[in-house]
């Protein structure tokens, strides 16, 4: 760079807006995007090993696509090209590439390209890249705010991890303002600004999840505010108003935001619910979607899912649209809203006058999203999950199903009121009946955790056949009781692909392997109880690649809060799981603390525990065991007594406790037993364990010892007797009991 071009850069970084001056430049910058940023996440995991593949970046405007990449930038040991797919053309690929190959040839170095909205980019410039990114000449990272299973390369996307960013918390615009506040050099450090607190939450409300919007706006308040006789520019309620007079509508007529909405409008009709049906309706009507698209795909709808059980729909949505022809807006939405209550209910209503309350919310208030199992589906629901969850109302009683169509903000908003009069005095009360119904499932969902719970996916890879048989053949080496017990736990347990999971006991792999599959682009933390256990495991997993092997870690129960401290320092986990983890452990409750202190929130501990104190009696075996039955009596008297020893630390464990330690841990603790009655051979050497003493080896008493307590020698001999004869090699129906709790962190 030379003298000129250094100095126009320089100015044109001190005259650039506040929200460029303020991009991240560093990963500890980074603000927002923890479900892959996070400490821990695969992604954060490549950047600073500077392992990357070909990675895109999927998201709305301002929630730090580009800023990522600038991030890794100044990351990576490669050599960086970024070229914006609105700008660039053939002519520019080809001298990129051609500058990659001789940078790899020459030098060994490889090149990251980045391409700026990827999906500007034509069939055939995409087409271009394949080659070059199949033979690794360049790693590629495209960003975009297009679905990239709709808009980019099928070839493309299925050689690059696809990671979706969302839309920016609060909490994560609070931190960005407050970073642009206090910064000297790039911000407003050296001024003496105040921003009132009312006025700084309508700035981050109204930004709506745009950190872009929220650093226009407090620029433009800050350069427009005259300082105050104390030099203090004070930025107030007012001024923030002005600043941001209204939010940006996420809403893009041939993008994916139009595809899941319109998709939600369909499907909340289709499931009779006019409040849900009329907030969608609002949020096209309010971002500008034509009234002609709508109408038409209402008047698909009259038949479609209306049909002969209200014949003249067709005519009356017709109707309405002819209506919305000769008036236009805006008293046309008087007609769209007329159409959707009456598809929605099945009668003809005309109290449109919801719509506007509907229209109000999405005005005001901040946007709820597309609950995932409304969202398009036809496109990526292997992707990101949409449309995952979705009750069809048709396969239902009365073509009617109690599920979620508004967003999860929104649940018991009321929009549409039905009167008395008329045609819609007869559906009043069908109306109030499904909305009690809606209501109280969602309630009982969420008190129960009975229901699903349906998360988009965020981020996806390429799939790898060979891992994923070798995974397969791994997992499916366990019994079918410990598989199913796998099973229930990984339902409970719920992972989304870019959790963080500790295993707190992988003696066999069987949850380690599993956590592995579930969470590709998150990580795997897993305890094993000695170095052996560890290094046996390791060496399984070594045929993993580097960025997908578990950390495995030898600790005691009691060390592993100390221990993690040591293996994972910054990682809050999302998910801490165990099979059988809490055997012999007294302490039971000191643990869950200590695990609960890293848990994010909102992650939960799922384990499954063997519970000693319901193990199969040994004298429920069999009805007939030849004996008397006075024998029999005190034998089973006997053996229960066993199992009420309050001495016995093995019995300590009971699903009582295990909840109330969760409970006092500071989580929402639920519990369920899980019986598996299955076949077991008796064999005659596990005879001899149960039928000899063991207190002389200093052993846990045996079955026979326990047993000597209320019986006889006699007695005993009898009992041992008719086992030898009835069990010795025999198959019998055994019971095991377990308990399967969790605990969430609100």
């Amino acid at each position: 760079m030379d003298l000129f071009a250094h100095r126009e850069a320089q100015l044109t970084e001190q005259n650039a807006p506040l929200a460029a001056r303020m991009r991240p430049r560093t990963i500890e910058e980074y603000v927002g995007q923890d479900h892959i940023m996070a400490p821990g996440r695969l992604l954060r995991r490549a950047i600073e090993a500077d392992r990357l593949t070909s990675l895109i970046f999927y998201g709305p405007p301002g929630t730090g696509k580009t800023t990522l990449a600038e991030v890794i930038a100044r990351r990576t040991e490669a050599h960086f090209e970024a070229l914006n797919a609105v700008l660039a053309g053939v002519k520019d690929l080809r001298e990129a590439i051609a500058g990659a190959r001789q940078r790899l040839g020459q030098f060994g170095q490889r090149t990251v390209l980045f391409i700026d909205e990827v999906h500007r980019f034509n069939k055939a410039q995409q087409d271009a890249l394949l080659p070059w990114v199949e033979r690794g000449t360049v790693i590629l990272i495209g960003a975009t705010t297009e679905n990239p299973y709709f808009e980019v390369n099928k070839a493309l996307v299925s050689r690059s991890r696809i990671f979706q960013l969302e839309t920016l918390e609060q909490h994560h615009l609070s931190t960005i303002l407050q970073r642009a506040l206090e910064d000297p050099v790039r911000g407003y450090g050296k001024l003496d600004v105040f921003v009132e607190d009312d006025a700084r939450e309508h700035l981050v409300d109204i930004a709506n999840g745009d950190a872009r919007s929220l650093l226009g706006a407090l620029e433009l308040a800050v350069e427009t505010t005259r300082p105050d006789e104390h030099g203090v520019i004070r930025v107030d309620l007012n001024v923030a108003e002005e600043s941001i007079q209204r939010r940006a509508v996420l809403y893009d007529k041939e993008g994916d935001a139009h595809f899941d909405i319109i998709s939600a409008y369909i499907k909340s009709m289709r499931g009779s619910d006019p409040d849900a049906a009329l907030y969608w309706l609002a949020r096209m009507v309010y971002a500008g979607e034509d009234p002609r698209f709508i109408f038409r795909r209402l008047i698909i709808f009259a038949s479609e899912d209306v049909g002969l059980a209200a014949p003249e729909a067709i005519g009356i949505t017709v109707s309405l649209a002819s209506a919305y022809d000769r008036v236009g807006m805006p008293e046309g939405r008087y007609h769209l809203s007329q159409a959707t209550l009456y598809l929605a209910t099945a009668p003809k209503s005309n109290s449109t006058m919801g719509f506007f309350d509907a229209l109000a919310s999405v005005a005001s208030e901040q946007e709820g999203n597309v609950p995932v199992h409304l969202k398009d589906g036809n496109r990526d629901s292997e992707g990101f999950g949409h449309g995952k969850g979705y009750l069809y109302p048709h396969a239902y009683r009365d073509h009617w199903v109690a599920q979620q169509y508004l967003p999860d903000g929104l649940q018991g908003r009321l929009f549409y009121t039905p009167s008395q009069q008329g045609h819609e005095a007869g559906i009043h009360d069908q109306v109030m009946r499904r909305r009690d119904a809606q209501l109280a499932a969602m309630v009982e969902r969420d008190a129960m955790g009975a229901g699903p719970v349906f998360v988009e996916v965020l981020t996806n890879s390429p799939d790898d056949p060979a891992l994923e048989q070798w995974m397969a053949r791994t997992v499916g080496d366990a019994g079918a009781r410990l598989g199913e017990q796998r099973d229930r736990l990984f339902a409970l347990a719920a992972p989304a692909r870019h959790h963080l999971v500790l295993d707190l006991r992988a003696r066999t792999g069987l949850m380690l392997w599993e956590a592995l599959r579930s969470v590709p682009e998150g990580g795997v933390w897993a305890r094993c109880e000695d170095k052996k256990r560890a290094a046996d495991l390791g060496k399984r997993a070594e045929r993993l690649p580097k960025l997908r092997q578990p950390v495995l870690f030898d600790s005691a129960l009691d060390a592993l809060p100390a221990r993690l401290d040591e293996v994972a320092p910054e990682i809050m986990f999302d998910l801490i799981i165990g099979q059988n983890a809490l055997v012999g452990h007294a302490e039971i409750e000191d643990l869950f603390a200590a695990l609960a202190a890293k848990l994010r929130a909102g992650g939960k501990i799922v384990l499954v525990e063997a519970l000693p104190s319901h193990a199969q009696r040994l004298v429920g075996l069999r009805d007939d065991w030849g004996l008397s039955g006075v024998l029999v009596s005190k034998w089973r008297e006997a053996e229960e007594a066993i199992y009420t020893d309050a001495s016995d630390p093995m019995l300590s464990i009971t699903e009582q406790r295990l909840t109330d330690a969760l409970a006092r841990a500071g989580l929402e603790a639920r519990a369920d037993l899980l019986e598996q009655i299955g076949k077991r051979a008796i064999p005659s050497s596990q005879l001899d364990r149960w039928w000899t003493s063991s207190t002389e080896r200093g052993e846990r008493a045996s079955y026979r010892d326990r047993l000597a307590a209320s019986l006889s020698e006699e007695e005993l001999d009898q009992v041992e007797a008719a086992m030898r004869k009835h069990l010795s090699d025999e198959v019998v129906s055994w019971s095991n009991t377990s308990v399967l709790i969790c605990g969430e962190k609100a």
